[in-house]
């Protein structure tokens, strides 16, 4: 849990940084947050390929490789649609197409606002973004509560970049190929789902 509140403590410190204006305008202007991104992939790269028990732990879960991105889907479809029974204001095809997102929240809410409008849109950005805080800050309870693959279906399409590093961490090494295969395939899922409840 503590490292979840350091990842968020960060992220809010890098929020208020840029907002006073405390940061030199070439760092804003340049999207270094990729780079970081492909730096945080190379060495957990590294990680998983020094370690013998994570390749090991792989061989092992041929069919749960497969299975836990589908449960992630059908499940989240499944709680959507349960989700609508409650938001009577709110259409069974949104909730779907919001669900959909996967906590994929800059390219969801991107294609809700162009299908359904801003206030949707806005919606979907704020439900993945708590898909994803969610995921960061309770990864150690949804382990101890649900098992080692909780945090990964938990975290949908982010857990092959920014959940990853917690995903390491409570649910361990072993996990980290599933989680970047889960998100892998859930993420590709993204704008096909999205698109297509977004539309009906």
């Amino acid at each position: 849990m503590k490292g979840s509140l350091i990842i968020v403590a960060f992220f809010v410190a890098g929020v208020i940084l840029a907002r006073w204006g405390v940061l030199p305008q070439e760092l804003l202007q340049q999207d270094f947050s990729m780079y970081v991104l492909y730096g945080l992939m190379f060495l957990v790269g590294i990680s998983i390929g020094s370690d013998r028990k994570a390749w090991a732990a792989l061989k092992g879960q041929q069919l749960r490789i497969v299975l836990v991105p589908l449960a992630t889907i059908v499940g989240t479809l499944a709680g959507s649609i349960g989700v609508s029974f409650l938001l009577t204001d709110i259409r069974l095809t949104d909730c779907l197409a919001i669900g959909s997102g996967f906590g994929y929240y800059s390219l969801s809410s991107i294609f809700i606002t162009e299908y359904r409008g801003a206030e949707l849109g806005t919606i979907a950005l704020t439900t993945n973004i708590i898909r994803e805080i969610i995921t960061l800050l309770g990864a150690a309870v949804l382990v101890r509560c649900f098992g080692k693959l909780a945090p990964i279906c938990s975290g949908g399409a982010t857990t092959m970049d920014t959940t990853l590093p917690v995903i390491t961490r409570f649910s361990g090494k072993e996990y980290v190929i599933i989680a970047i295969f889960h998100g892998f395939v859930v993420d590709f899922n993204v704008p096909f789902l999205v698109t297509f409840f977004a539309k009906l």
